[in-house]
């Protein structure tokens, strides 16, 4: 089911999906509910085998778009499909278990209207839980945690900062111009895993200018499932690859920022590795970091575990976990998951 009308829709909205058919309506209907109405919807689903294609062969809005891809492409290429179908002026991606609330393309596009020296908008947003409800403690907390609490309305001073160091902005709650997102190429699919925060830093970086608006415009979810050792290890090396590719050398304050970062989690990368008993790599990669500064206390302990059998090694990495203090978003998860 694709609708193509002739009309050029002002802001493409992107939805990548994944056997998400359950919470995919809830979604959708966030953007059908928006106070703004030119736009297209591109839903983009990596060959779901739940039944998503039924979900969306209910909604006969004409400005839904249903890209469905026959193998899957796995989530970067899947994204990039819909971003590169897009034929609005302004393009938003959000995931399949966010929403917006309805005034966001309200707000946003009037910003870029207004403004055209701004490449993108972002607002502050809601955490819901798993049935759908807005947590305001977790909200409250979670603003504090990213340092969204203290932007005030209008352009962002220090995007650098603001992207890399602190990582207070979310791109699915960003409403971009198509053009910047062009001036960057978008998403690499080298960052798969980390895709949102490579390309706000890339944005930052390419010297673009961002507007934010201190309101809840947008539903962040977070749901049960923590994530498995595999896909820990898939993310920590794709951030490390982000990180080795920028420099800041205007910014002294940003490039220590980022070796200490990189050195913080190439130590958690060799900790999973070791776990995993990959056990040559992790103690290679501990030996390198040793060589160029000090270790943590958490990587001293990794290295002696490695040399354990591997299943005291990983009963003590996971009696390691489960010491940890829970904070904020697993309440939240656990609460309904």
């Amino acid at each position: 089911m694709s609708h193509q009308s002739s009309h050029q829709p002002k802001v493409s909205i992107c939805i990548p999906t994944y056997n998400r058919a359950d919470i995919l309506p809830y979604a959708v209907n966030s953007v059908l509910s928006q106070t703004y109405t030119d736009f297209e919807l591109l839903i983009c689903d990596d060959a779901s085998f739940d039944h998503t294609h039924r979900i969306v062969s209910q909604w006969s809005d004409p400005r839904i778009r249903y890209i469905r891809h026959p193998q899957n492409i796995q989530r970067s290429r899947n994204m990039r499909s819909g971003y590169e179908a897009a034929q609005g002026e302004y393009f938003i991606k959000f995931d399949d278990d966010d929403a917006l609330t309805p005034t966001f393309l309200e707000k946003a596009v009037a910003i870029l209207e207004a403004q055209p020296t701004v490449d993108f908008v972002c607002s502050d947003h809601w955490i819901i839980n798993a049935s759908n409800q807005r947590d305001e403690a977790a909200t409250a907390a979670n603003s504090v945690k990213w340092g969204k609490n203290r932007l005030s309305h209008g352009i962002i001073d220090d995007l650098l900062a603001e992207t890399f160091l602190h990582q207070s902005l979310q791109v699915g709650s960003s409403l971009f111009r198509r053009q910047s997102l062009e001036a960057v190429d978008f998403m690499r699919f080298e960052a798969d895993g980390c895709e949102d925060f490579d390309l706000l830093v890339r944005c930052a970086l390419a010297g673009q200018t961002a507007y934010f608006i201190p309101e809840r415009l947008m539903e962040y979810r977070f749901h049960g499932g923590q994530t498995s050792l595999k896909q820990d290890i898939h993310f920590l090396n794709a951030k490390s690859n982000c990180l080795e590719s920028y420099r800041f050398p205007q910014r002294p304050d940003l490039e220590k920022a980022r070796l200490s970062k990189l050195s913080g989690l190439k130590q958690v990368l060799a900790m999973r590795l070791i776990e995993k008993g990959d056990t040559q790599r992790g103690r290679t990669l501990i030996n390198e970091l040793k060589a160029t500064g000090s270790l943590s206390n958490r990587a001293k302990v990794g290295r002696v575990l490695s040399y354990l059998p591997t299943w005291p090694r990983q009963f003590a990495f996971q009696s390691f976990r489960k010491m940890r203090p829970k904070d904020y978003s697993e309440k939240v998860r656990n609460a309904n998951g």
